[in-house]
């Protein structure tokens, strides 16, 4: 059963690496073929003024492309064909899929190994244990956010300095909030608890949400050292270091839970435990290359760090304070659909298998922001450029979310290997159907809601999210009471997410969406 469940997890990267190789045949521009033979030979991508997807040709080759460019511009075509563009993002988004892909296996290990405990209400519990977790950690989230394109500007100015001091300022920052949350958690578990479920599942969430506690300040350090790493433009190392965690937790669930006998609370410590050893990782790591010093490390952030952390986090917490109050609705509206926590443990299961395949697009979505920068930041960029290489991101967001889709319908029969328990099965059954049509929107939303915040639409973005928030809890309040209805109100809550960003995209002037100064703009250009 658990090559089973290895199965399952690996599949979601494995279709999407197959669909973005599968195009590599496909590298020829059509536009350019001749008696079916390609008169262009890529030799290597250059960010040249022609913009991201233009290539390095050999001289006799290029006088011709440049002769063809004075009728027909070089434009990037909307669906995946294998050229230069895809490959970019083949680049990026695959590391990113496969860090991503790691960091729900946290949570899905802890559920396998709970699920062996054979009891509804353990699995309800860890459900609970970890909204509230989540939830606590909103503190800490925010700064990364704000200080990954500091050190990005730093390390490309080659301001060694500047990237100790922002690193180390935001890890004093992350590290006195996460001493907060922990101390805040620690102080009213029980309380923050029973507002999500109710006093049956206690004796489980509580002891799985104190053991988790300690890894409250080294998870949110470990995430300041991922995001600084992304900073870096190092993409490798993180996905070691979440692979050497989740080997970690994986190890010490059994041996907590079974030989020590601590039951749920040994997950909820095999989980501390790794990232303990994240943390431990990033730190060692960043030493050694020396991104960060005691001196920056031990010094309080300056005070233009801290207004610049104020200004861009207020509109980057209400997006996440919204989406949260969305989840800890969803957490309590299941919890309270019955009390043998069987609801509740099937849409735990659930949520776990919707995420393998949401997590694959996320990274695509983390991807889709990096490219958009590059664009948008180019010299001599237009809007149009920039929104032709929006359209492809778009375009696979489509391909990957249809296969991902496809892929959870037919991987339902793996439910049996996430609990013992047929009645709670039976409850996920239908919700995971659910769950896997709206892979289609999920990718349009995470790609889509990645270009905003490269175009840095926060405030759009907030309210949107505000606004999908607030729909969302009311049809949870209008549905009938039952866990289909909870998964069929999701298609509210990310079609209104869908609708913000098709707003923003179609009707909104921005910086992906080209005017009639650029239209003249691009004719000019073109004459010349």
């Amino acid at each position: 059963m658990a090559r089973k469940i290895l199965v399952l997890l690996a599949h979601p990267t494995l279709i999407c690496a197959a669909f973005m190789i599968a195009w590599a045949p496909l590298a020829r521009d059509p536009s350019t073929r001749t008696n079916g033979h390609s008169q262009l030979r890529i030799r290597s991508a250059s960010p040249r003024q022609d913009g991201l997807i233009c290539m390095r040709l050999k001289p006799i080759e290029r006088k011709h492309a440049d002769a063809q460019s004075n009728e027909n511009p070089c434009k990037p075509h909307t669906w995946p064909c294998g050229d230069v563009l895809d490959q970019r993002i083949f680049a990026l988004a695959l590391p990113a899929i496969l860090n991503f892909l790691i960091l729900p296996l946290t949570g899905t290990i802890d559920l396998f190994f709970i699920g062996r405990l054979g009891s509804a209400l353990a699995t309800a519990g860890q459900a609970a244990a970890n909204q509230v977790y989540s939830t606590a950690a909103l503190l800490t989230s925010v700064v990364p956010v704000v200080t990954v394109p500091l050190i990005a500007k730093a390390h490309a100015a080659g301001d060694q300095q500047e990237v100790q001091r922002q690193v180390g300022g935001a890890l004093f920052i992350s590290f006195i909030l996460g001493m907060l949350v922990t101390l805040l958690v620690s102080l009213g578990s029980s309380h923050w608890l029973l507002a999500l479920t109710s006093a049956a599942v206690l004796p489980h969430s509580v002891p799985y949400l104190l053991y988790r506690l300690p890894g409250v300040v080294p998870d949110a350090l470990s995430t300041v050292g991922f995001s600084s790493c992304r900073g870096t433009m190092d993409s490798v190392t993180p996905l070691k270091i979440s692979f050497l965690a989740c080997l970690v937790n994986a190890a010490f669930n059994p041996i907590l839970m079974f030989m020590a006998g601590l039951g749920i609370a040994g997950a909820g410590a095999a989980t501390a435990l790794s990232q303990i050893v994240a943390c431990v990782a990033y730190l060692t790591l960043f030493f050694r290359r020396k991104i960060i010093r005691w001196s920056t490390l031990l010094v309080p952030p300056s005070t233009d760090m801290l207004k610049q952390l104020v200004a861009a986090g207020g509109a980057v917490q209400t997006r996440n304070v919204a989406l949260n109050v969305a989840f800890v609705a969803i957490t309590r509206t299941t919890q309270a659909l019955d009390t043998s926590g069987i609801a509740a443990a099937a849409h735990s299961i659930t949520i776990a298998l919707w995420q393998i395949g949401g997590v694959v697009l996320f990274a695509m979505g983390s991807a889709t922001t990096i490219l958009a920068s590059a664009e948008l930041g180019r010299e001599g960029s237009t809007p149009e450029e920039a929104r032709a290489i929006a359209q492809r991101l778009l375009a696979w967001g489509v391909l990957l979310g249809g296969a991902l889709g496809v892929f959870q319908i037919a991987a339902l029969p793996l439910l049996r290997g996430f609990t013992p328990l047929p009645e709670v099965r039976k409850a996920a059954y239908i919700p995971s159907i659910i769950g896997a049509m709206l892979q289609l929107m999920n990718a349009l939303v995470f790609i889509g809601e990645g270009l905003m915040v490269a175009t840095g639409a926060f405030g759009e973005l907030a309210m949107g999210q505000v606004v999908a928030t607030a729909a969302f809890i009311l049809a949870l309040k209008l549905a009938p009471p039952s866990l289909i209805s909870v998964w069929l109100c999701f298609w509210v809550f990310n079609g209104a997410r869908l609708a913000n960003f098709i707003k923003y995209f179609w009707f909104s002037e921005s910086p992906l969406r080209p005017r009639a100064s650029t239209d003249r703009t691009m004719r000019q250009r073109r004459e010349v």
